[in-house]
């Protein structure tokens, strides 16, 4: 099906209106109804956490952090992580099964989020050597670290094994370089054993899929044979394995092969205690299931021309994260914990029998409702061929994961008053980016302004705290990075990491 516009849209530049712009529904109470100036073709309305209506409903607070500091900027509440993590832990407890959570910090590069993460007693996962660096500088505990950065040079190799943190180790040549540093007194002092776990590549099958990440539970098995259990520099902690996407089967199939390579270490006198099943636990930004099911219905309907389809000259979105999953955190981790891995032997068995801790490392789940991203309206335009566009101070990475398209409708806040001069007639348009590039799209959707967009207004991306600010920005044609903001007991501050450079590692950045 397509979708029909409530009203005519112009297919020229955007026009000045020399009067006044309509004014936005409001609610019941009186109150701005956030979502009305600004919907995608279908809708794909995000859940708001209370701080960002909050923060949403007051354009002059928006205003002055973006004239304070920059566009676009990324400000954050970690206030729900907490909560999202005990979805998990509650789970786990119902299962009788010990869980330990360790924060993907990759997914979000704030100091604060650290610093939250252990207010909430979770651990934190640490993708490379300046992560775990900042980490330590900040007073985590080695053992609430874990280190499962997909490739690990020697000097990352050399601070995690002096530090005491958490080692999965991901194949037999990251194993011989931790020897060989090992072998080194000057290089590794102190003649501690080293926690270490070891990254399993479960075999592929209909249910799990191929991974980079790991080696064989046969190679593993033959490697730890030569391994001294009582002697040896490394102590083998953990099994660790990384797959990609949600399925919980999946999940349980890859655990049944790691209990395996648990019971072989064991019997080669090694004492495994915990399996950490990594990242990939699924969230959702939409409360509406009917919504997801009607865009991609609408999706599939190539009827559209350049200047009415739903997407950028109609091309299809081919890789997108899934917005919207029914089964999520504490749901999808007892459907877990609940399959079988044997007949008659659920994976919640298999670890309680076993005395083993369940671990993981999720990202996006546990930053969900923590962030926002505010970026400036700069420009009214069009193409030569007569799309509308909406330009934004920002670029297309700064929202931005591995998938095609970031999909939940922006929200649009009026930044003040409006000049005559600069009001528009209801339009439908793409936002676009400060790229030089053709297609520098931050959304691939048509979205509807039904009251007009404005110079000065401020589009609001939310919940793009997990992976969505941070994995791929890009401070390309010399363009600065955003800036990130935190609320705290005190209102917003600037976080720490906008000062982090290599020269001056812990500058304030008032300084």
């Amino acid at each position: 099906m397509t979708a029909s516009p409530a009203s005519p849209s112009p297919t020229g530049p955007i026009q000045p209106d020399s009067s006044a712009a309509p004014s936005p529904a409001t609610g019941a109470a009186g109150t701005l109804d956030l979502r009305s100036g600004c919907q995608g073709l279908p809708p794909l309305t995000a859940r708001l956490e209370p701080w960002m209506r909050e923060l949403l409903a007051d354009p002059v607070a928006c205003r002055d952090l973006l004239e304070d500091h920059g566009s676009p900027l990324n400000v954050h509440d970690f206030s729900a992580l907490p909560r999202n993590a005990s979805e998990l832990s509650d789970a786990a407890a119902e299962q009788g099964v010990d869980l330990r959570i360790f924060v993907a910090r990759k997914a979000n590069k704030t100091l604060g989020l650290m610093t939250a993460a252990q207010n909430a007693g979770l651990g934190l996962d640490m993708g490379s050597e300046r992560e775990l660096e900042q980490a330590l500088e900040l007073g985590v505990p080695a053992q609430d670290i874990v280190v499962t950065a997909a490739i690990k040079p020697a000097p990352l190799l050399r601070l995690a094994l002096t530090s005491g943190a958490m080692l999965v180790l991901d194949n037999l040549d990251e194993a011989a370089a931790v020897d060989a540093l090992l072998a080194s007194p000057s290089s590794v002092p102190a003649p501690t054993r080293r926690p270490v776990a070891l990254r399993l590549a479960p075999t592929p099958s209909e249910t799990v899929g191929p991974t980079r990440f790991g080696e064989s539970a046969r190679t593993w098995r033959e490697w730890a044979q030569s391994r001294d259990p009582v002697q040896d520099a490394l102590r083998l902690d953990g099994i660790h394995f990384h797959l990609h996407g949600y399925d919980p089967l999946a999940r349980a199939h890859a655990l049944a092969e790691a209990v395996g390579l648990v019971d072989a270490l064991r019997a080669l006198g090694h004492r495994p205690r915990f399996i950490d099943i990594g990242g990939g636990i699924p969230m959702s930004y939409l409360d509406d299931p009917e919504e997801w099911a009607t865009f991609w219905s609408a999706h599939e309907d190539r009827t559209g021309t350049a200047d009415s389809s739903l997407t950028w000259r109609g091309e299809p979105l081919r890789q997108v994260y899934p917005y919207h999953q029914d089964v999520v955190r504490g749901q999808w981790l007892t459907t877990f914990l609940a399959a079988e891995v044997d007949p008659g032997t659920t994976a919640a068995d298999a670890l309680r029998e076993r005395g083993l801790e369940l671990r993981c490392e999720p990202g996006r789940s546990m930053l969900d409702g923590c962030g926002m991203t505010l970026a400036r309206v700069v420009q009214r335009t069009s193409t030569s061929d007569g799309i509308p566009l909406v330009g934004l101070e920002m670029n297309r990475t700064q929202c931005r994961s591995t998938s095609d398209d970031f999909l939940v409708d922006p929200v649009l806040v009026r930044a003040g008053a409006v000049p005559p001069q600069s009001t528009s007639e209801p339009v439908d348009a793409f936002l676009v980016g400060a790229y030089c590039i053709e297609a520098e799209l931050i959304q691939r959707r048509r979205l509807r302004f039904p009251h007009g967009v404005h110079r000065g207004d401020i589009v609001a991306l939310p919940n793009t705290a997990g992976y969505l600010m941070h994995i791929l920005e890009s401070a390309s044609h010399q363009i600065p990075l955003a800036s990130n903001m935190v609320q705290g007991p005190d209102g917003w501050r600037r976080d720490r990491i906008d000062a982090v450079s290599p020269l001056r590692p812990w500058a304030d950045p008032a300084s």
